[in-house]
């Protein structure tokens, strides 16, 4: 049974900083791309960062780019999201998802295989 376990999230003020974990279980980690998206109420879910099986490769929503930094440990199943000088609009409910697809199809929601239970993210002004 593959599970995906987010951690991390909380209230912080704008400005400040949070590191999001995602340990999975029950699959081959390491073949998989890890994908951060997230859902603000009302809204539909976004892309917000990706990392390729490997690690060597990261793409990130321009959004966020240059604030988020997403990384993997392969010998610990986790992937890793570092959000800096956060905003209000950062405030959603952060999902980690893993899947075996081509670059080409990172930011659609659909294709992955495995979705975590999200955490919450709340920024205040």
């Amino acid at each position: 049974q593959v599970k995906l376990v987010e951690s991390g999230g909380g209230l912080v003020q704008a400005g400040g900083s949070l590191r999001l974990s995602c340990a999975a279980s029950g699959l081959t980690f390491s073949r998989h791309v890890m994908s951060w998206f997230r859902q603000a109420p009302g809204k539909e879910r976004e892309f917000v960062a990706a990392i390729s099986s490997s690690g060597v490769s990261t793409y990130y929503a321009n959004s966020v780019k240059g604030r988020f930094t997403v990384s993997r440990d392969n010998a610990k199943n986790t992937v890793y999201l570092q959000m800096n000088s956060l905003k209000p609009e950062d405030t959603a409910v952060y999902y980690c998802a893993a899947g075996i697809i081509p670059r080409t199809s990172y930011a659609s929601a659909y294709v992955y295989d495995y979705w975590g239970q999200g955490t919450q993210v709340t920024v205040s002004s």
